[in-house]
């Protein structure tokens, strides 16, 4: 048998998935730069969007004791806490929303409400947004309301 069957197998490279990951710190520190950029790359798009649907953004990777907040925006008379989600597809981004992050995020929230200038209470909300492979932007405007 010459091993050209219809069925073939390889090892992928170091670094591109599953157990052959390299995981040497360098690597690891390479691929936590990546990631960084492309979350804030893909902050900066979702940013982009919600300006052009008429919000504007007051902050950027807010960050409290109790967490990180990816877009605070106005809409309005409403303060939106968005929280940003990259994966191959929007389905999945979604699905890397737990129910504990949405309470950090959520805390993060209350600590931004309380170091405001008092006056009058403006409504809130949060939504999520979903970036997928391709860089396709979907807000789930309210998101914390369903789950």
């Amino acid at each position: 048998m010459d091993g050209r069957s219809g069925n073939s197998s390889w090892s992928a490279a170091p670094g591109s998935r599953g157990d052959d990951r390299d995981r040497t710190p360098a690597a690891r520190r390479a691929r936590g730069r990546l990631a960084n950029l492309s979350g804030a790359m893909a902050e900066d798009a979702v940013a982009q969007g919600l300006e052009a649907m008429g919000m504007s953004v007051v902050a950027r990777r807010w960050r409290g004791v109790s967490g990180e907040i990816d877009l605070i925006c106005r809409d309005g008379n409403c303060t939106v806490f968005v929280e940003v989600k990259q994966a191959a597809s929007h389905v999945e981004a979604g699905q890397r929303l737990g129910r504990r992050q949405m309470d950090r995020i959520c805390a993060a929230a209350a600590e931004y409400c309380a170091m405001q200038p008092p006056g009058p209470q403006d409504e809130m909300r949060f939504d999520v947004a979903l970036v997928d492979a391709l860089g396709r932007v979907e807000v789930l405007k309210n998101a914390f309301a369903e789950v």
